[in-house]
């Protein structure tokens, strides 16, 4: 597949704004004249998908799948608090429970009851905390399905890359305003795969949704996920360990290649959740939806149109 480039400049003038704890929140979504309108033509007859970017980027991340999901799927794409084009105040804790809190904020502005997730990296953290809302039954919208991407579901098996690291440290701060074009991508070009790196106009459009609204300046307060994953572990993972009981079915894309969270994660994720459903990228890195569209693609409709419908009609 080519990909169909969608500048951030593009990305943005088609996206929307709403405010949370008196921030301004971007959001994208498709929209009811989407190009390859589905059979019964209706947006509100399509599931709604929600799509949450990893960390240090944003929901641009997810433009090489748009044009195809939005046919098939109300999908709402926003860049968390922190992230893209969001606000990023600096006098502000960063939190996975208020992430968590934005997109169920999100959801009910929007009118929807029911959704599925597609998740990245930071975003899987985001949807495994709305997943153990499901199972407590505090979710303020009905989690239907999840589809998890590269990312640290078991802190264990996450392996942080040096930027990160540094930007955990005590010189965290430090190390943030440090960061410039040619540090970032050179650290992002690591967790690629060796025959799928990013280009550089994809890098440029990364490195820009990261320095927008000062970015740099929250980087190292972002980061404070990697330990509340392990302080939320018992939660985060049994949630997962549990998502058959109220029949949320769950699939796990994995670039193999990643060093960060690749074959040993799904490794770890085929040992711990029953009835594992993994689909593994050989070659390819962190990055699955910009490095193999294709393959993700299928993956994601694959899972939607025999194990969500199954469960859908049991």
């Amino acid at each position: 597949m080519t990909k169909a480039w969608i500048s951030p400049e593009q990305w943005r003038e088609s996206g929307e704004y709403f405010p949370h704890r008196n921030q301004r929140i971007f959001y994208r979504r498709s929209r009811s004249d989407s190009a390859g309108q589905p059979a019964d033509g209706s947006l509100a007859n399509r599931p709604t998908l929600l799509l949450l970017h990893g960390f240090p980027t944003s929901s641009w991340d997810w433009s090489p799948l748009w044009e195809t999901l939005t046919p098939r799927f109300h999908v709402i794409a926003p860049d968390l608090l922190g992230y893209g084009f969001s606000a990023k105040p600096a006098d502000y804790e960063y939190r996975i429970l208020d992430q968590a809190n934005l997109c169920e904020a999100l959801l009910s502005k929007l009118g929807v009851s029911g959704y599925h997730i597609l998740a990245h990296d930071y975003g899987d953290t985001v949807a495994q905390e709305l997943l153990a809302r499901a199972l407590d039954d505090s979710a303020v919208c009905a989690l239907k399905s999840i589809c998890f991407l590269n990312g640290g579901l078991f802190p264990e098996a996450h392996r942080a890359t040096l930027v990160q690291r540094l930007l955990l440290s005590p010189w965290g701060s430090f190390v943030a305003k440090r960061m410039d074009f040619a540090r970032f991508s050179k650290s992002m070009q690591e967790v690629f795969g060796a025959a799928t790196p990013a280009s550089r106009a994809e890098m440029e459009a990364m490195w820009s949704m990261v320095v927008e609204n000062n970015g740099i300046q929250v980087m190292h307060k972002l980061i404070g996920y990697i330990p509340e994953r392990k302080q939320f572990r018992p939660r985060w993972v049994g949630a997962m360990t549990n998502a058959h009981t109220a029949n949320i079915p769950l699939r796990l894309i994995n670039g193999a290649d990643d060093p960060v969270s690749g074959r040993h994660m799904a490794k770890r994720y085929a040992d711990l959740v029953p009835g594992a459903d993994i689909m593994l990228l050989n070659g390819i890195g962190h990055y699955p939806q910009i490095e193999a569209p294709d393959e993700v693609l299928r993956g994601v409709i694959g899972f939607h149109e025999t194990r969500v419908v199954k469960h859908r009609s049991s």
